[in-house]
């Protein structure tokens, strides 16, 4: 019965972890890629990360946590970075990519953001955007073929 709950539990803290990204990447950069002032574009964007990342951190801990425990609970641990296992691996590198993502974020943001008047915040955005259409596409993959491999027979 732990394992349908832990199931469950790791699938939903996916879909609101990715589901929060593909928002960010598809509705937010556009709308700050189309605003005239830079100041509004930096204040809309830090509102919306700064909330998102609190989630995002809850969701992150709660994913790895749930995987981790299905991983043993299962047995599974042992083909994880195998060719067996490349659906678990792909999700497990998903999940590492985003946990140090969180965990250097402060470090990442001063970098870009560091000195408002030295940079250009159209071009900031957009590798910003660029960035988040590719962990997008990335975290899509993992998921697709996590699918596949747990409905393949793995």
């Amino acid at each position: 019965m732990l394992v349908p709950l832990l199931a469950a539990l790791h699938v939903a803290t996916v879909v609101l972890w990715i589901g929060g990204v593909a928002f960010v990447t598809i509705i937010i950069f556009p709308l700050i890629g189309r605003m005239n002032s830079s100041f509004e574009a930096v204040m809309l964007f830090q509102g919306v990360e700064h909330r998102f990342a609190r989630h995002a951190k809850i969701y992150v801990a709660l994913t790895g946590i749930t995987g981790f425990l299905l991983l043993y609970a299962n047995r599974l641990q042992s083909i994880i970075f195998t060719k067996h296992g490349l659906g678990l691996t792909l999700m497990f590198i998903a999940w590492l990519f985003y946990l140090l993502v969180l965990i250097f974020e402060k470090r990442i943001f001063k970098k870009l953001f560091g000195a408002p008047d030295k940079f250009d915040t159209k071009r900031v955005f957009a590798i910003l955007s660029i960035f988040h259409w590719i962990v997008l596409g990335l975290s899509m993959l993992a998921v697709f073929v996590g699918v596949w491999w747990a409905h393949a027979g793995g």
